[in-house]
């Protein structure tokens, strides 16, 4: 039972082992999808971009009306009164008063009151309705002031402000185009960094295959040598010059591996990857000569640049600016309507009942001496001026990069060319040097010197080919493509 318990072990082991182990490769376009994906300053700028098209919509919600509603509720420990005690009482009593001042009036011949039964009556009467009707205005002079309530719904329209909420949009609207042109330009930025790393991370992986292949040269050669020692055909001068050839070709070995590893934490690092993960750089199979371009137009590539395109958007912004401190000598006009409640009622005398109004207006503000906007005129359009001046400035610094990277691409095919030229060539000498030294013609030394020869022009010819490719993509990125 345990035999076969072992057997199955060891067959899972054989089958889920290698897949544990497993290498991830990575290619170029894996890692350009990596570093976008991981790459902080591109998620905090892709905020920005957001928050800039976010402020655009803010800025056109100006041109729409705001409606907004009030209300207030207030109330007071003592009640306002319209009338006095006394006028009160005057009021409550206005009969008896009136009455009275009627009865004086009246006299008998002999200079007595004369009243009769009928006339008492009807004095009577009249006093008391008179005072009726005087407490009767009393009461409606008693308004509870001590409960307010007031509430209003208002609606407010710009009409004119002097193109300042026009220029306001305006900007922010430039101000989103000019956040996803930054995104872009990081990106791009990013992109030629990760070509730049992984480029670097083949052409070592290259150098180190190189560096094996030269070290096994050695080592085959040194034991040789050592064969042709104990033969005494050869020196102890041979051997020593092939052991510290090999040395040395032993130590640029571990340096081409450690710079192979250091390449590959960065590139590990730009893509956002653990740096002690087992990844493989896969390198592009196909072998395409870039060659740089006879005649360049420099109007398509000031047209395509984003850096210039940010310029040009600056520009129009300091233009807008420009406008928008002019408009403090322009007159501001807005409409508004508005609907009105309150208790007490004042609309129909004053009650305790609760009653609106609509209202609709035009709201007018004309500047006559602003001294502080002429000066923030100025200010704008000294602003715009060096923008201006920048623009220029970057097309000249434009067209030097583009030219002086295409004339770099066109060196470096040439060196290309004479690399491989020389390769050719080394090769071929290194091949009749190792048949001389077989058959004993000639020395190690000179086996050396076509040895170092043949790993020359085959790191000639490596390095030409990144710098080619290099080259090539920034020349790419100078162009706006």
């Amino acid at each position: 039972m345990c035999r076969y318990i072992s057997v199955i072990g060891c067959f899972i082991l054989s089958v889920v082992g290698p897949l544990a182990m497993a290498q991830q490769v990575l290619t170029l376009d894996d890692c350009h999808r990596l570093a976008l994906e991981s790459n902080s300053q591109i998620k905090i700028l892709d905020e920005k971009r957001q928050s800039a098209e976010d402020m655009r919509k803010l800025a056109l919600t100006e041109f729409f009306p705001r409606v907004s509603a009030n209300g207030l509720y207030h109330w007071s420990s003592r009640n306002v009164e319209i009338l006095s005690d006394d006028q009160k009482t005057r009021l409550s009593t206005l009969g008896d008063q009136a009455t009275a001042l009627v009865g004086k009036s009246l006299s008998t011949r002999a200079g007595k009151w004369v009243w009769d039964n009928a006339m008492a009556q009807a004095s009577t009467k009249m006093a008391a309705g008179m005072n009726e009707m005087g407490q009767q205005f009393v009461n409606d002079f008693e308004i509870d002031t001590r409960n307010v309530f007031v509430g209003a719904v208002t609606v407010t329209q710009p009409i004119y402000l002097g193109g300042k909420i026009r220029e306001a949009y305006r900007i922010a609207q430039l101000n989103a185009e000019l956040s996803g042109l930054t995104y872009d330009v990081q990106q791009e930025a990013l992109l030629v960094s990760i070509d730049e790393a992984y480029w670097r991370v083949v052409s070592l992986e290259h150098k180190v295959q190189l560096a094996e292949q030269y070290v096994k040269l050695l080592e085959d050669l040194s034991a040789d040598v050592d064969a042709m020692v104990e033969a005494e055909v050869a020196t102890r001068a041979d051997q020593m010059k092939v052991r510290v050839k090999l040395n040395e070709a032993r130590m640029s070995q571990t340096k081409a591996s450690n710079g192979l590893a250091l390449s590959k934490m960065l590139l590990f690092q730009l893509c956002g990857l653990d740096l002690d993960g087992d990844y493989v750089v896969a390198e592009d199979s196909s072998l395409v000569r870039y060659t740089a371009y006879d005649s360049i137009n420099m109007q398509e590539v000031w047209g395509q640049r984003s850096e210039l395109k940010m310029l040009n958007i600056a520009e129009q912004m300091a233009s807008s600016s420009v406008r928008l401190a002019s408009s403090a000598f322009l007159p501001n006009i807005a409409a508004t309507g508005s609907y009105l409640i309150s208790n007490p009622s004042f609309f129909n005398g004053v009650s305790n009942k609760t009653d609106g109004m609509f209202t609709v207006g035009i709201v007018a503000n004309i500047p006559i001496c602003h001294p502080d906007a002429f000066y923030a005129v100025r200010v704008a359009k000294h602003k715009r001026n060096e923008v201006r001046m920048q623009i220029a400035e970057a097309r000249e610094k434009i067209e030097l990069q583009v030219n002086k990277i295409n004339y770099e691409l066109d060196v470096a095919n040439k060196k290309y060319v004479q690399a491989e030229s020389n390769l050719v060539n080394a090769e071929e000498n290194l091949r009749l040097a190792t048949e001389s030294f077989e058959a004993g013609v000639l020395n190690s030394s000179d086996l050396l010197a076509a040895q170092t020869a043949w790993l020359s022009a085959k790191g000639d010819v490596l390095d030409a080919d990144i710098e080619i490719r290099l080259a090539y993509r920034l020349l790419r990125q100078a162009m706006g493509l």
